[in-house]
């Protein structure tokens, strides 16, 4: 029924029927997020059942973000197992970590036991050991250690990311026989786009496409159409080069084998997006200096700690920027214009150098730059320095002389331009190439290696030729 047995509308109604979810710009309503928190409070568990079944992961992960804290673990507790557990891994970390300790074992427990291998993995991968133990005590033992397993595999590594479910057949089937057993083996992957060949010990022997077996006639032996040279990978192999074959060979799917050639486990393209939006998440955060587990819903503390170590170096690389500017103290007391646009120099390297750092440093993550390319990468990016110095040195010039009314100085901020844009397109390319040769992460280290760069050459090029043209002492 609809209605209560008074007349009046049900919360389920309320929610899921009077108030949309998301608005036109795909944000959540406000309306709707109260709606689900009045029918928090007031204990309504057939309404939220009601509401989360008609939710994706991903919807109800949003949802859960939205609601007040003390209403999200109150919101699994009231739904049951009507709650898919997986949605929690649509959540930061840290809210994450909070509802899982909040819950008992055993309802957690109960709820990875629904999620696919690789999702229970992800869920319980960021409890500590005990908190993690805890949980898995509470599961069969099969269950158990095949999730211990994947957890002992090194983080990041194709192992953490694979699931477990996969169909592999013996290689002496026929295709009737595989489409047979896939028709009665109640416990499949709930999406599978191949189905992988094996040896009685379980070594990988090939894999069948969904399409090509369709095609085939009952009787063809498995054998005849199974492809060998199928890219498969490691279980050590590091996620981002999973993701990078993924995006060159277009996979939807690939078969993980550990260190014997056995199978055991299978990565899809799913996961391999996640993989993506997690590096490119990474390295964004990296440029900036920012701490790649920084997430919105960490506290004050925990972020201004993460980011003070970082802001502390770059303090250090601007007091050394700044002693140049000692060098000339006797030049800048004589014209004051060469200290207001002093900064400008350098402020225009500095952005010159962060444009060709950036496409350097996504170049390297990509492996697109190498050194089979490397010195006409460079000289691109010098000329390209040099055109865009030649262009603002004429604009910067002509405003400076407008400005200050002194021609010499047009001429003077005109070369430093040059000078400091050339310098800062290759640092902006040489530094990352020399930290990934050191192998160090160039999207963590270049900006400030960069900035000090562009600052030193940009202040000591334009105080430095000042002092040649006008002949100050």
């Amino acid at each position: 029924m609809d209605e209560h047995m008074d007349g009046a509308p049900s919360a389920e109604a309320s929610v899921l029927d009077h108030v949309p979810m998301r608005n036109e710009d795909g944000e959540i309503r406000h309306e709707f997020v109260e709606e689900v928190a009045h029918a928090i409070e007031a204990g309504d568990s057939a309404a939220l059942r009601a509401c989360v079944a008609e939710l994706h992961e991903a919807d109800l992960g949003d949802l859960i973000g939205a609601l007040a804290p003390d209403h999200r673990v109150r919101l699994v507790e009231l739904t049951g197992r009507d709650f898919d557990f997986s949605a929690l891994n649509e959540l930061d970390e840290g809210v994450r970590e909070e509802i899982l300790e909040e819950l008992p074992p055993e309802t957690v427990a109960e709820g990875v036991r629904e999620l696919e291998s690789d999702d229970a993995v992800e869920l319980l991968e960021t409890l500590d050991e005990a908190e993690q133990e805890e949980i898995l005590e509470k599961l069969p033992l099969q269950e158990r250690v095949a999730l211990e397993r994947s957890l002992l595999y090194p983080e990041n590594s194709a192992g953490r990311r694979m699931q477990t479910e996969f169909i592999a057949v013996p290689q002496d089937f026929t295709v009737g026989q595989a489409i047979d057993y896939m028709r009665e083996t109640p416990d499949l992957p709930d999406r599978f786009y191949e189905i992988y060949v094996v040896d009685k010990d379980q070594h990988w022997q090939g894999a069948v496409s969904l399409d090509v077996l369709l095609r085939a006639r009952r009787p063809v032996a498995l054998a005849e159409l199974t492809d060998e040279d199928r890219r498969r990978v490691s279980v050590l192999e590091d996620q981002e080069e999973v993701a990078r074959m993924f995006g060159k060979y277009n996979l939807v799917a690939a078969p993980v084998l550990d260190t014997q050639d056995r199978l055991v486990g299978v990565i899809t393209v799913d996961d391999v997006v996640d993989v993506i939006e997690e590096e490119a998440d990474e390295d964004l955060k990296a440029l900036g200096g920012v701490n790649s587990d920084e997430e919105l819903s960490d506290t004050v503390f925990t972020i201004a700690r993460a980011r003070f170590n970082w802001l502390l170096v770059n303090l250090a690389t601007a007091f050394l920027a700044s002693s140049v500017l000692g060098l000339f103290e006797g030049q800048l007391e004589k014209m004051v214009a060469l200290a207001v646009l002093a900064p400008i120099v350098a402020s225009q390297g500095g952005n010159a150098a962060t444009q060709t750092m950036t496409v350097a440093v996504r170049a390297l993550a990509t492996r697109e730059l190498g050194s089979s390319n490397a010195w006409r990468v460079v000289m691109r990016e010098g000329l390209v320095g040099l055109v865009n110095g030649l262009a603002f040195a004429l604009i910067t010039g002509i405003a400076a002389v407008a400005w200050f009314k002194i021609p010499g100085l047009g001429i003077v901020i005109g070369l430093a331009i040059v000078c400091n844009l050339v310098a800062g397109a290759l640092g902006g390319i040489l530094i990352p190439m020399a930290l990934e040769r050191v192998r160090a992460d160039p999207a963590v280290a270049s900006g400030t290696f960069v900035t000090t760069v562009t600052d030193v050459v940009g202040f000591f090029s334009f105080l430095g030729i000042a002092t040649l043209w006008f002949g100050l002492r």
